[in-house]
């Protein structure tokens, strides 16, 4: 049966209007319907990319919107690039950030490759692993400076019945060789099952004839892990470490729950830095300058990651 409400809107569509579009072809009454979601998509997300250019290049604070605006070219850049701070805050990323990819690939790899072994109860453990993933980071880092507590938190207790250390001697959060590997172990508690779910995917995506016609082939579990396993499960790898790695190199909200970018700087990563330049010294310039430079280098590295990425893919 025929829609009445469809016939309506034909008849009243003008002759001239109906006549140029039954001549368009599918392609164009495609971008016709796709172009304003492009449009909007491209203001929201290129115009502010603009804006904070323009910004970057004055000495503009938003604490004091009625003062003039004064054009200072790329002199924020240049004081950013020769501060000492910045790059102990970059230092203080890279340290973060190669460490929780490295923690979380060779465990989240291990993990899934013992879940994709078939056994009693593999679904109950798998969601029960994927648990920390699903917590709010609010509530993550509530939780864990609870349990780094000196008194009472259960971390420094393991620690002490493994060491013998006393359990109040030391604090993860509160000392300054112990911070940062503090908010290591935190973010990898949190994100090692996302790697996992990736690894998982990317384990039970290879055919289980390869193997087979391994065997035939007298080649050793060792050999086949490391000629089919690994080569056929890298592209998946490669692709976790690129998601882990640009969401690590912004963690904002963990850390701050965590350490708040303490004990002095030791914490301090580019995001708490950015923020601190943005909204508590009002440089909103220098923070805008601060901002494209990391923007500039997430997209660059990325850039080269993926086209890396695509070539292992390709092989």
């Amino acid at each position: 049966m025929s829609d009445p409400l469809a016939h309506r809107i034909a008849a009243a569509t003008p002759n001239g209007f109906a006549r140029r579009i039954r001549g368009l072809s599918d392609r164009t009454i495609a971008w016709l319907f796709v172009a304003p979601t492009i449009f909007l998509l491209l203001a929201v997300n290129i115009f502010p990319l603009i804006w904070t250019i323009r910004l970057s290049l004055t000495d503009f604070r938003t604490n004091r919107p009625n003062n003039p605006v004064k054009f200072v070219g790329i002199e924020n850049y240049r004081k950013i690039l020769t501060d000492v701070d910045t790059w102990v805050s970059l230092q203080a990323t890279a340290h973060f950030l190669i460490w929780t990819i490295i923690l979380q690939v060779l465990i989240g790899f291990t993990l899934a490759y013992l879940i994709n072994k078939k056994f009693r109860g593999n679904d109950l453990w798998t969601t029960l692993i994927v648990l920390p993933m699903m917590l709010s980071p609010a509530v993550v880092g509530n939780f864990w400076t609870f349990l780094y507590q000196p008194q009472i938190g259960l971390f420094n207790y393991v620690v002490a019945f493994f060491t013998g250390a006393d359990p109040s001697s030391f604090s993860m959060i509160g000392e300054v060789p112990l911070a940062p590997w503090a908010i290591v172990i935190v973010d990898t508690w949190m994100w090692t099952p996302f790697v996992m779910l990736i690894c998982l995917a990317g384990l039970r995506s290879i055919p289980t004839s390869i193997y087979e016609a391994a065997e035939c082939d007298r080649a050793s579990k060792w050999r086949q892990f490391w000629t089919i396993t690994i080569p056929m499960v890298l592209p998946f790898l490669m692709l976790a470490v690129l998601f882990r790695g640009i969401e690590n190199f912004k963690m904002f909200d963990l850390v701050v729950q965590l350490t708040g970018g303490g004990p002095g700087a030791t914490t301090q990563l580019v995001s708490i830095d950015l923020k601190r330049e943005a909204f508590e010294k009002w440089r909103t310039g220098y923070a805008s300058a601060y901002a494209v430079i990391l923007f500039v280098t997430v997209f660059g590295l990325a850039s080269i990651y993926v086209k890396a990425l695509n070539k292992v893919k390709d092989r």
